[in-house]
C-alpha cells in the first residue's frame, strides 16, 4: 500500500485540534516533502525521521515521499509529529500493517536513535483524545501527566521500535496504570511572620473573597513574606481547577506531575515585558498571568514595571481571560488569577519611616507613585500600609497563627459564598452585587459619606461592597453591617494617596 493515514493533534492555545497525517509514496526521484503549513520544527522532522528509521534497521523508501498534515490552514508546530510521520512511512511501505493504525492517536518527538522524547501539551492531547474515545500513544515521560485526565487510555512508549512491536502484535504495550502523585502542597507558613496584625487580616480577607491586594511600606517590613504566603491560605484546588491550571502549564512546557493540585505562585521580575506577562510570540504562548491561573500573581516593586506592561493587566483582571491575536493566528488563554502587589512609598523607600531618613522631594514621590495609573489602582480591592515594627515587637512577638488555621476559616467563608452565589465575592458583577451585597441602613449611610469624601468611582463603590460582603461572610453574618462597611472603606482609603 502506498498510502497511510494516521491521527495526531496540534496545539492551538489550550485546544488540541485533530490533525490527519497522510503519507503517500510515489514513483520518481527520491524526495521527502512536508506540506500542511508546518513550521521549522516540523520541517526538521524529515531528518529526524530518516535517521531514526535507519538506526532502527527499517528500510527508508527511496521513492517520492509526500506527507500532508491536514487541515492545511492549521499551523503545525513542535516535534510531536515525528512519531506519526515515521509510522506513516512504515505503513505506506508495507513494513507494518496499515489497518492497525485505526483508533490510535500518536504524538512524540524522535531522537536519531529512535528513542521518544517528551512533548509539550500532553494534557491537552489527552483531554481531546478522551473526548474522541481514542487510545493515545505517546512518550513514556509524558504518561504521568497525561494520566491525570480521566477516561483516556494511555500507552507509554520508550521508542519507535516499541510502538512498531505493539502494532505488529509482537510485544504489547500495557496501558499506563500508574497512580497520579498525591502529595500535600508545600507552602510557606504564615506563622513565620511576626506582628503585622493588620496586614495578616487583609491577607485573610483577600484569600476569603479572592480579592486583589496591594501592600506598601518601607523595605524589610515583611511585604514579600506576606505575599508569598497567600497561596497557602487559599482552599485546596478541586479537580476542575487543578486540571485547568495544569493544562496551561503543560502547553507552556513547565508542568510537573508532582505539583498536581498545588496553586501556582508566579512572581515575574520587574524587567518583564508585556509579552512575558500576558503572553504572545509569533506562535501565541501563555504568559505569567495565564500560568498563574487559579493561583497567585505577585508583582514586587510594582512601580518599577513598565507602565505599558501594567496597563495590559487591566482587561484580564476584569474578564479572567486573555486573547492573543497575531497575523493568521489567534489564541485564548484563561487568566483567573489573584493579584497581590508590593511597593515602597517613595523612590528611596523610607517615606514615613520613624527615623525620618527619607530625603525624597514631593515631586519625586508624586512621579514615583504616578507610574501607577488610576484605572489600574481602581481595580485593586485592598490597599494596606505595612509599617516598620519596633525592635521590641520583633524580638518579643510570639509566632502568629499558622496557615492551616487561617486556611480553615477561609475555606468556611468560601463555602458560604459558593452556597449563596456559586462563586467568590470578587467575581460578582452587575445585578449580583445588587442582590447579594446590600448593607443595612447604617451601612448605607456610612457608604454614602465615604463616596462623597473619597470621591469613589462606580467601580470603587462596587469593590467596597464586595469586600464588605466578604468581611460579613468571615463573621458569618447574613446582612452586611456598618462595621463591615467601615473595615472595607478603611482598606481602600490608602488609594486616595496614589490617585
Amino acid at each position: 500500500m502506498s498510502l497511510a493515514v494516521l491521527a495526531s493533534r496540534a496545539l492551538v492555545g489550550l485546544q488540541a485540534p485533530e490533525v490527519c497525517v497522510e503519507v503517500h509514496l510515489a514513483n520518481g526521484l527520491p524526495a521527502f516533502t512536508l506540506v500542511g503549513l508546518p513550521d521549522v520544527e516540523v520541517r526538521e522532522a524529515r531528518d529526524r525521521v530518516r535517521a531514526a528509521l535507519q538506526t532502527g534497521q527499517f528500510e527508508f523508501p527511496q521513492r517520492r515521499i509526500t506527507v500532508n498534515l491536514a487541515p492545511a490552514d492549521l499551523p503545525k508546530e513542535g516535534g510531536c509529529f515525528d512519531l506519526p510521520i515515521a509510522l506513516g512511512i512504515l505503513a505506506a511501505s508495507g513494513q507494518i500493517p496499515a489497518d492497525k493504525l485505526d483508533h490510535y492517536e500518536f504524538a512524540g518527538e524522535l531522537s536519531l536513535t529512535g528513542e521518544l522524547r517528551p512533548v509539550r501539551g500532553a494534557l491537552a492531547l489527552a483531554r481531546q483524545a478522551a473526548e474522541r474515545g481514542h487510545i493515545l500513544i505517546l512518550p513514556a515521560a509524558n504518561a504521568p501527566e497525561a494520566a491525570l485526565v480521566n477516561g483516556v487510555t494511555i500507552l507509554p512508549a520508550a521508542s519507535l521500535l516499541a510502538v512498531v512491536a505493539h502494532l505488529c502484535g509482537h510485544t504489547v504495550i500495557e496501558p499506563y496504570a500508574g497512580a497520579p502523585l498525591v502529595q500535600a502542597p508545600d507552602y510557606p507558613d504564615l506563622a513565620d511572620v511576626k506582628g503585622q496584625s493588620q496586614a495578616r487580616r487583609a491577607l485573610e480577607v483577600a484569600a476569603s473573597g479572592q480579592h486583589s491586594l496591594l501592600f506598601y511600606g518601607p523595605p524589610g517590613t515583611g511585604k514579600s513574606m506576606l505575599a508569598q504566603r497567600l497561596p497557602g491560605l487559599l482552599p485546596p484546588m478541586g479537580d476542575a481547577e487543578a486540571l485547568e491550571s495544569a493544562a496551561v502549564q503543560s502547553v507552556e512546557g513547565s508542568f510537573r506531575p508532582e505539583r498536581w493540585r498545588q496553586r501556582p505562585m508566579r512572581a515575574p521580575h520587574h524587567s518583564a515585558s508585556a509579552a512575558a506577562l500576558v503572553g504572545g510570540g509569533s506562535t501565541p504562548r501563555p504568559g505569567e498571568i495565564s500560568l498563574a491561573h487559579h493561583g497567585v500573581l505577585f508583582l514586587d516593586e510594582l512601580p518599577e514595571f513598565d507602565r505599558r506592561v501594567l496597563e495590559a493587566l487591566r482587561e484580564p483582571l476584569e474578564t479572567g481571560h486573555i486573547t492573543i491575536s497575531r497575523a493568521g493566528r489567534r489564541a485564548e488563554f484563561p487568566s483567573r488569577f489573584q493579584l497581590i502587589c508590593a511597593m515602597n512609598p517613595c523612590p528611596c523607600g523610607y517615606h514615613g519611616h520613624p527615623d525620618g531618613r527619607c530625603r525624597c522631594t514631593p515631586d519625586q514621590i508624586a512621579r514615583y507613585r504616578g507610574k501607577l495609573s488610576g484605572p489600574l489602582l481602581d481595580r485593586i480591592d485592598l490597599l494596606l500600609e505595612v509599617p516598620t515594627l519596633p525592635v521590641a515587637d520583633l524580638q518579643g512577638a510570639p509566632a502568629g497563627e499558622s496557615s492551616a488555621a487561617v486556611r480553615a476559616r477561609v475555606a468556611r467563608s468560601r463555602a458560604i459564598q459558593h452556597a449563596r452565589q456559586g462563586k467568590p465575592n470578587a467575581l460578582l458583577a452587575g445585578a449580583e452585587i445588587d442582590q447579594w451585597c446590600q448593607p443595612d441602613e447604617n451601612g448605607v449611610k456610612l457608604l454614602r459619606t465615604a463616596i462623597e469624601r473619597l470621591r469613589l468611582s462606580a467601580r470603587g463603590y462596587h469593590r467596597i461592597l464586595k469586600v464588605a460582603r466578604t468581611i460579613a461572610d468571615m463573621s458569618e453574618a447574613e446582612v452586611i453591617q456598618a462595621a463591615h462597611v467601615a473595615e472595607a472603606i478603611q482598606s481602600r482609603r490608602g488609594l486616595t494617596a496614589f490617585i
